[in-house]
């Protein structure tokens, strides 16, 4: 058998989001829970307007749910404490008309004190039951958010996130490209060295690739860029750049680069941003992006990138997200359909 993980751009079945329950991510005061459910909510709405939508739900918010949600998603009761399901969701593929489901092992993004996963780390397995898929299990530490396909066998990836010695202590780049080849069936890599500053923070992933750099077609990579020299990632955008100008897909294509401008606020609440319309959703006929409140920089980034897919796209308010450490595509994982 010789799985493949499709291209996000191919058509899905459906798309997984969990719903926010009680951890450090929801918030303290009640306006903050609120502001993050209902952030949650907007997305899985939005994305149920392109396609079907599953969000699963811990027992001690089924009411809740069923209350922002209504009946425009189905509802998968589950255990949740972390609610970024691209991370310690399956990452699915596919052979020949059967769907498989990666479970990688998930650890907190490297096994933080504030991170909680003892129930997350089970979301693989029940979504694969779900989803009628056969299970892959992988006992390397991997997050969905740390790796991009073009679904012919390239892969974005991140030195500071697979080779991080809190998640893979001692891996070597050959390992880590020998379980990407027999778990999603990749045969080109191409490794960035790091991800953006914002990303560090305590708060942070070391360095997903889901917000600096996806593949939006064969052979063509969006990329986030910084042109404020104030800004910590003025000085990081250009090493990402490298790595990818240097690189070439699995048929040996030199990447076509298409910027893609952050704004360029540097803090907001007083805390470092990494605001990135990368960490966007492909869904069927249409893109799930970010907007951040500038309107010149959320226009021109709407533009590129329903230029880049040719699909109709569609922004939310993506600033109570990355405040609690992700964007719309971190907290989104979809099924391909088969």
């Amino acid at each position: 058998m010789s799985w493949i993980m499709p291209s996000e751009t191919a058509r899905h079945e459906r798309t997984y989001l969990a719903f926010p329950a009680a951890g450090p991510t929801l918030g303290e005061t009640d306006a903050e829970k609120e502001e993050c459910y209902r952030a949650w909510s907007e997305v899985a709405l939005k994305v149920a307007e392109f396609e079907p939508v599953t969000v699963l739900v811990d027992p001690t918010e089924i009411q809740r749910a069923k209350n922002m949600l209504g009946s425009d998603v189905d509802h998968l009761v589950a255990p949740v404490d972390e609610f970024w399901v691209r991370d310690h969701g399956p990452s699915f593929v596919v052979d020949e008309g059967r769907l498989g489901a990666v479970s990688w092992t998930f650890n907190g993004w490297g096994a933080n004190d504030w991170a909680e996963w003892e129930k997350s780390s089970q979301h693989g397995r029940i979504i694969a039951e779900y989803a009628g898929a056969e299970l892959i299990t992988s006992s390397m530490v991997n997050e969905g958010g740390g790796i991009h396909v073009d679904g012919l066998g390239t892969v974005l990836l991140t030195e500071t996130v697979q080779l991080d010695a809190r998640r893979n202590p001692g891996a070597t780049k050959a390992q880590v490209e020998a379980e990407l080849k027999r778990t999603i069936g990749a045969s080109n890599f191409v490794w960035v060295p790091r991800g953006l500053a914002a990303d560090y923070e305590e708060f942070g992933t070391n360095g997903h690739i889901d917000i600096i750099a996806t593949i939006a077609a064969p052979g063509t990579v969006l990329m986030h860029t910084q042109a404020n020299e104030n800004h910590p990632d003025f000085a990081v955008v250009p090493l990402i750049r490298e790595a990818l100008a240097a690189a070439h897909d699995a048929d040996g294509r030199a990447f076509e680069i298409i910027e893609v401008p952050g704004p360029e606020t540097v803090r907001s609440g007083g805390e470092l941003v990494d605001w990135s319309y990368i960490n966007h959703l492909v869904v069927n006929d249409g893109v799930i992006a970010c907007r951040f409140g500038d309107t010149y920089a959320d226009d021109r980034a709407r533009d590129i990138l329903g230029s880049a897919y040719g699909r109709e796209v569609v922004s939310i308010d993506a600033r109570p997200l990355f405040a609690r450490g992700g964007g719309v595509h971190c907290i989104t994982q979809q099924q391909p359909a088969l």
